[in-house]
């Protein structure tokens, strides 16, 4: 772990004070950075200045400790921007309703930023998006909104490594990819990373790390599409599919072990392989593998309410379904993207009444309920939550389909 600085490096500007955002300023503000967080979202600039932190990532004690070292602070003024000598942009690139790229958040990022840069800054992407967004897309922007006084700018794309609530993966010890305009780009966006991180690896274009990091989760997509197919295929003929995958774990090549669920979520997985398939179109070339594995894993909600509701008591009218879970992940209280809003959809249009128990996620379509309060026909434990006893369920004799493998071998416990 690497420890606080004794001397100031300079000033950075981090425009996004969320997943990414917040994490790579503490790391940057421990290793002597002054920080100067800049969002949009007046709660979680409230928040952030209180010293309360809004993501797991971060604790809140963390936070208190860089703002009373005056090395951290944060505002939705982009005119900070002109005190900085190096600024990161760490805003969302999500899909739009067509599921393609939606660069709207960082077009404004983009044009709220260029007026005060100054000359020499050094601007870094770590957005995700696809190859030729730096390049083609936030450079001619910034040039256009930027002061004309400025005669050079540096710039680079190292896009963000983050997985919420990795308890061993974490800024300093997850290899960096950097890839910048030039040499000197290169060069300078190198040295801030080498601040925060233990291994940084250069690429020779920004297209490069770009393409790696679309690639990184379109590889995780692919396989967890592979293996939710393979559920269904084990489902069908009896076969314990968590069985299979510790036997085939036993090969010490050429294989990599990867588990069903009810879909992907978060804001990378469903995300960024859409990011490829776009760029692939805009070059006349087809993805079809990635839209078919996309394809997968979309069908799994409505494949796990089906199989759940086959639990039911078939003179069931109205079935009470209770859901477990509904974060993107366990040990999370995020639900972006989570597939479980899909299944709760599905689950709807079937005909049933849904609730839902989530010991970290306290408000989401409704409340929360007690799971002792609950009565109904079947639940699905759709994500292992801290804190969840279905045991109150098993009791109950209220029969419970697992989609994670954890409570496999409790009995009354069907597995996905």
């Amino acid at each position: 772990m690497r420890s606080v600085s004794t001397g100031e490096k300079g000033t950075l500007a981090i425009i996004g004070q969320g997943y990414v955002g917040l994490p790579l300023a503490m790391a940057s503000a421990k290793s002597g950075w002054k920080v100067i967080g800049i969002d949009n979202n007046p709660k979680r600039i409230k928040d952030l200045n209180a010293g309360v932190s809004p993501i797991e990532d971060v604790a809140s004690s963390e936070l208190i400790s860089m703002i009373n070292a005056d090395l951290y602070s944060v505002t939705n003024e982009f005119s900070f921007v002109s005190e900085a000598q190096i600024v990161v942009i760490c805003v969302p690139t999500p899909l739009n309703t067509s599921r393609e790229p939606d660069l709207t958040l960082l077009e404004s990022a983009i044009k709220s930023l260029a007026p005060f840069l100054k000359e020499g800054t050094l601007i870094i992407s770590e957005s995700t998006s696809y190859p030729g967004t730096l390049r083609n897309f936030l450079i001619p922007l910034i040039k256009n909104h930027a002061p004309q006084t400025i005669d050079k700018l540096y710039f680079a794309s190292a896009p963000e490594r983050v997985n919420p609530g990795d308890l061993i993966w974490k800024q300093s010890n997850t290899p960096r990819l950097v890839g910048g305009i030039n040499v000197e780009s290169l060069t300078r966006a190198l040295a801030f990373y080498q601040t925060i991180c233990d291994v940084v690896k250069t690429v020779d274009t920004p297209e490069i790390a770009e393409a790696a990091k679309l690639l990184e989760n379109t590889f995780r997509l692919v396989n967890i599409a592979l293996i939710n197919e393979f559920t269904q295929l084990c489902a069908k003929s009896g076969i314990d599919v968590y069985g299979v995958i510790e036997a085939a774990s036993s090969k010490p090549y050429g294989f990599m072990p990867f588990f069903p669920g009810v879909g992907v979520g978060g804001h990378c997985i469903p995300v960024d392989p859409l990011y490829l398939t776009w760029w692939a179109r805009q070059n006349n070339a087809k993805a079809e593998v990635v839209e078919l594995a996309d394809s997968v894993n979309i069908s799994m909600p409505a494949y796990v309410a089906d199989r759940a509701l086959s639990m039911v008591k078939s003179s069931t009218v109205t079935p009470r379904v209770l859901i477990l879970g509904v974060a993107y992940k366990a040990g999370l209280a995020d639900v972006r993207e989570t597939p479980v809003e899909a299944l709760f959809d599905n689950l709807l249009t079937k005909g049933t009444n849904v609730a839902w128990h989530d010991p970290l996620v306290a408000n989401w379509r409704g409340d929360s309920i007690k799971i002792e309060d609950w009565d109904g026909d079947v639940a699905i434990l759709a994500v292992n939550q801290p804190g969840m006893d279905i045991e109150i369920l098993i009791k109950k004799g209220i029969p419970i389909l697992d989609c994670t493998g954890s409570k496999r071998h409790m009995d009354k416990v069907t597995t996905l």
